[in-house]
């Protein structure tokens, strides 16, 4: 026992400790004060089992004295325990309200039991690990972006769930003037509470149902057929961007204004037409068994002039007319150039000409000699 004591030069006081006896640790160290200064780490070690001492009597005081003690040890693992130890005594206490707790009345034994459950609870709080403490590193913070995105992508699943498609059509009706319908097509029954959301959504901005080309079910059916009104080239697209951010905002993402536009240039018998569309889906994730594409009717595969990521196909069955799907994770671009015939620039021209043979006709016959056409009498 005298080697270990000769090795441990604090083995008594760590026994009085282990015991609970915390005025035999204070009366076994205090005169080891100046031989171990607290620079040192046997030093920061006494200052550590006072402090831990005056703890267990209830002075927080001189316990929060001998752990900025050890602040000034050159151990970095003495250090840190000191710094934990010094976070523990300058937290504040709470008050508990006295709801919380159960008055029991006075027993004449209860005083000696609480105060030897206390020092057992006190005495294995104390207790020190051969390893020592990890550094600290702060509160832990929940990974609130993973459970964002994972929140996200697990809405759209319920949402868009299935095998599902969408169709954008966008009717040329004439120069300047556009329509705008959708097909709506899902495999599932009932359907999914994206696509009844979003039909209604379509109805109430003044589309309506197709009957020519509805099922004889209703609205709840599984393919469903909406067209808008025949509109100014400038009101269709606005309607167009409408219902993208309508079914972006069901769907609960958030996605960049599309970028729609319609340029015409006006030669009387026709009007060249430029239609530009650029969709930005690259903050949205692949939805497995969803399809989005838009379809342009009438359209021919040479009035293309740019379409990306993927090219535009020819529509099933005898329409002229383009089906473009939509990728998802990129940015879709489309730029299609196209002549529109002018129902009244054509009818002046014709009367222009008909005009014109007229009266060429009258000059040949006056040149041939038989003159002009006599008045009625």
């Amino acid at each position: 026992m005298e080697e270990l004591a000769q090795e441990d030069p604090f083995l008594p006081a760590r026994s009085a400790l282990e015991r609970g006896d915390y005025g035999l640790v204070l009366r076994s160290l205090e005169p080891l004060v100046a031989t171990f200064p607290a620079a040192t780490p046997l030093g920061a070690e006494l200052q550590l089992l006072m402090a831990t001492a005056w703890m267990g009597q209830g002075n927080s005081v001189r316990a929060m004295a001998c752990c900025r003690q050890v602040k000034r040890c050159s151990d970095a693992n003495l250090r840190a325990q000191a710094s934990d130890l010094l976070c523990v005594l300058e937290a504040p206490a709470l008050e508990r309200p006295r709801e919380w707790s159960i008055s029991l009345p006075s027993l004449g034994e209860a005083e000696p039991i609480a105060g030897r459950m206390q020092q057992w609870a006190s005495s294995r709080r104390r207790k020190k690990s051969d390893d020592p403490p990890p550094p600290p590193v702060g509160p832990t913070k929940a990974p609130l972006g993973f459970v964002l995105v994972t929140a996200v992508l697990l809405l759209l699943t319920l949402l868009l769930g299935g095998c599902m498609e969408v169709h954008t059509q966008v009717h040329f009706q004439g120069p300047g003037r556009l329509q705008i319908g959708y097909q709506l097509q899902t495999s599932r029954s009932p359907i999914p509470p994206w696509q009844r959301q979003f039909s209604q959504a379509l109805r109430r901005a003044g589309l309506h149902y197709s009957a020519p080309e509805r099922s004889s079910g209703g609205a709840d059916d599984q393919n469903q057929f909406l067209l808008g009104p025949v509109q100014p080239a400038a009101e269709a697209l606005q309607l167009l961007r409408a219902n993208l951010a309508s079914a972006a905002q069901l769907a609960g993402i958030q996605l960049p204004k599309p970028d729609l536009s319609l340029k015409e240039r006006n030669w009387l018998v026709g009007v060249r037409q430029t239609l530009l569309l650029e969709i930005d889906l690259r903050q949205v994730q692949e939805i497995a068994g969803v399809q989005l594409s838009i379809d342009l009717d009438p359209a021919r595969p040479r009035s293309i002039r740019r379409a990306e990521p993927q090219a535009a196909q020819r529509l099933a069955g005898r329409r002229p007319g383009l089906a473009w799907q939509l990728s998802f994770g990129a940015l879709n671009r489309l730029e299609l150039q196209s002549w529109r015939w002018s129902p009244v620039g054509l009818g002046g021209l014709a009367i222009g000409l008909g005009l014109l043979l007229v009266l060429t006709l009258q000059r040949l016959k006056v040149l041939m000699g038989f003159g002009l056409p006599e008045l009625p009498a």
